[in-house]
């Protein structure tokens, strides 16, 4: 046949039954299509042959190769000469493949595969099924070049395309170098996060420094980090990390690190070491669709803070990111039920670090009913009520347990009535709050506390639609509607029964005192259409607060009603590529602004971007920042960051506070990044990083710090 000829034959397969039997009712027959520039079939064998330029696709998968055997009954085939296998969850090529068109398994002999964003030549691959493919005595990376900058020399190498991959017995090469050997090596493509770090530097503080963390897997459900730390000024430090899971019991977290640091720099006559440990452990349950429980546990020992230095702290020192979320973590069990139409919970809450000023509830008792409509009547109703022994710890002078304890029930009932009275919505309530207390300052006990609550929520909106059609300036406006929305919330409470100096102070629940007053905000509010979505356009809130005039109960003086500050948030998106965002405080009685903020950013497309933004306080720093992420061209990116003072605060010097320079080039499945930062009164730090291009969070990285003090920095 010298002429080209492209004959498709369909064969349907059905519970084995070929193109030849009966149709089957019912069911939608899924086709095998074979291409090729010769194709026969044998009705004795129920063969199907092909040649020259084979494509055949079934259920989501296509192979291309030279030559094609297909059993119409099995579904077994066997193709030779440039095979391609092809699917969603990867591509396998060889010279000669075994296949299963139903089960897709199958054996290629001397085959390259890629498994998104892996690449790897091996031996052979057996095709589990659809879900999973082993790879035997081959190699694997992220760099697809042919020779890879480096790569996994394996064994076997387990792939679950879009789950995870497990390598066994493998040596990890840099270009043609083997620099060590794993055992083993698991890896979940869910996480971006790597199995080995190592983190060399150096830092005033600790010296030269060694950090390395090593994440390993148990089990499915039991995974977590072992930590080797070394820093010369300290010593060394360990510790072991857990995530787990149970269909049971829910999922948590533990860690826990130690050291026995040996300061270089200690004073004649200190201790040679300090014994300083760190435990925390983190658990949630959630033990059916309405009943959850929540626990976390800190715990620190720290022999530096108890004998040498009172001022030290173990997270500071070792946890600086866990210590600037939360300086004194706390400690608790908390069980929360939801009913049909309220909720309650069970809280614990202990101190477990003796240097925290801290409130223990031991228990605390709390039912709340959200407003709940009472029969077929407009009123609603609304209950809080808790009961709580507190216990207020303090890390000053020493204090005699019965005056920091007390037990307190405390009960508020609130009535309210919606309506609406023209076009202004309103809801007037009432409520009394009644606290019960086992003892006051007086050592009497049983006082009973009583507030009476009174007040009227009013909002209503106005309206307009504008029919503007506009793309200038890039503003993408598809008509606009200015919604102007008018809320004032007054409030009123009666002088409580019982002052506030014949109750011990635990909580700001013992502070109540009178209040008149009323909240006034004003939104304005500009909405166009994006894409066929609504999109607030423009949005800017002033409110403040109205304190009416009091009489002192004892002096009988009226106070004067006045305003108090004013705050405003603006948050303004012109277009889909700039956002500004704004806020302020104006003092009323000392006529200025005593803080001012904004971020201007403009998304530029392509990786580009720039920042500006101001943070200004009245009676402190008045600082601007701007950064910059710029690509000069495909390999190379340079980005920087700057905090500049432009005076204002006595205690700090004008000029720039902050400065960050990094260039970025990319090295094909590397990105290496080079930083420069300079803190003013801090000293300067340098850092390279190199950083997998397939997994942005992995990441091997050196950093330096010099510092050279001046006069007067701390």
């Amino acid at each position: 046949m010298r002429n080209f000829l492209v004959l498709v034959l369909t064969f349907v397969f059905i519970n084995g039954i070929s193109f030849a039997d009966e149709p089957v009712k019912n069911v939608v027959p899924q086709p095998i299509t074979v291409n090729g520039d010769i194709v026969e079939y044998s009705t004795e064998n129920k063969e199907v042959t092909a040649k020259g330029h084979v494509e055949v696709i079934y259920k989501g998968t296509k192979l291309t190769c030279d030559k094609l055997t297909v059993n119409t009954e099995t579904k077994d085939g066997v193709a030779e000469g440039n095979v391609r296998l092809e699917d969603a969850k990867g591509i396998i090529e060889g010279q000669k493949v075994t296949y299963n068109f139903q089960t897709k398994a199958g054996t290629i002999i001397n085959s390259e595969f890629r498994a998104n964003p892996y690449f790897g030549k091996a031996k052979e691959v057996d095709k589990i099924n659809d879900t999973e493919f082993v790879a035997l005595n081959g190699n694997m990376s992220t760099c697809n070049y042919d020779r890879p900058h480096y790569h996994f020399n394996s064994k076997k190498i387990d792939f679950f395309p879009g789950d995870k991959v497990k390598i066994k017995d493998n040596f990890v090469y840099i270009g043609r170098i083997p620099v060590f050997w794993l055992p083993r090596y698991d890896h979940s493509l869910k996480d971006p996060l790597m199995h080995v770090q190592v983190m060399p530097g150096m830092k005033k503080e600790w010296g030269p420094y060694l950090l390395t963390a090593w994440r390993y897997t148990l089990t499915e459900s039991v995974k977590g980090r072992i930590y080797l730390d070394y820093r010369k000024k300290l010593g060394f430090a360990s510790g072991v990390g857990a995530n787990y899971t149970s269909k049971l019991f829910g999922r948590g977290d533990y860690k826990f690190y130690y050291t026995r640091e040996k300061p270089e720099d200690l004073p004649a006559g200190a201790l040679e070491e300090f014994q300083r440990y760190f435990i925390r452990w983190r658990h949630k349950w959630e033990i059916d669709s309405q009943t959850n429980l929540t626990s976390e546990y800190y715990k620190l020992s720290d022999e530096k803070r108890k004998k040498f230095d009172s001022e030290s702290d173990f997270l500071k020192d070792y946890f600086y990111r866990e210590y600037e979320k939360n300086t004194q973590p706390l400690s608790y069990i908390l069980l929360q039920h939801s009913f049909a139409y309220s909720s309650i919970n069970f809280l614990m809450q202990k101190r477990t670090n003796h240097w925290y000023d801290q409130l223990e509830k031991l228990p605390e008792v709390r039912y709340s009913l959200p407003s709940l409509q009472i029969g077929d009547t407009r009123l609603y109703f609304e209950n809080n009520t808790s009961l709580a022994n507190l216990d207020k710890k303090a890390t000053t002078a020493p204090v005699t347990p019965d005056e920091e304890n007390v037990t307190r029930l405390d009960t508020t009932n609130k009535l309210s009535l919606p309506l609406k009275v023209a076009f202004v919505e309103l809801v007037p309530f009432v409520a009394g709050r009644q606290t019960l207390y086992d003892k006051g300052t007086d050592g009497a006990s049983g006082p009973l506390r009583t507030i009476f609550y009174s007040g009227i929520d009013a909002s209503t909106k106005f309206y307009r639609v504008f029919n503007v059609q506009t793309n200038f300036l890039g503003m993408e406006i598809d008509g606009l509607r200015h919604i102007i929305t008018p809320t004032i919330r007054y409030s009123y409470n009666h002088e409580p029964t019982i002052k506030t100096s014949k109750l011990k102070q635990i909580d700001a629940t013992d502070a109540i005192d009178t209040n008149n007053s009323a909240v006034l905000e004003l939104t304005n509010k500009l909405q166009t259409k994006r894409l066929g979505k609504t999109v607030d356009f423009a949005n800017l809130k002033v409110s403040s607060i109205y304190t009416f005039y009091n009489v002192d109960p004892q002096t009988q003086v009226r106070s004067h009603g006045h305003f108090q500050d004013i705050l405003f948030d603006l948050e303004l998106i012109p277009n889909s590529r700039m956002r500004f965002d704004a806020d302020a405080t104006y003092s009323n009685s000392g006529d200025y602004f005593s803080n001012a903020n904004y971020d201007l950013n403009f998304n530029l497309g392509k990786e580009r971007s720039f920042g500006l933004g101001q943070r200004y306080q009245r009676t402190g720093s008045n600082e601007i920042t701007y950064n910059l992420n710029w690509p000069l061209n495909p390999k190379w990116r340079f980005s920087f960051y700057q905090r500049y003072n432009l005076g204002g605060d006595p205690a700090l010097s004008k000029g720039f506070r902050e400065q960050e320079y990094t260039i970025s080039r990319d090295l094909h499945c590397w990105v290496v990044d080079i930083s420069l930062n300079i803190k003013k009164n801090e000293g300067t730090t340098i850092w390279l990083i190199f950083r997998l291009k397939a997994f942005p969070e992995m990441e091997f990285g050196f950093n330096q710090s010099y510092h050279s003090p001046k006069s007067g920095s701390q």
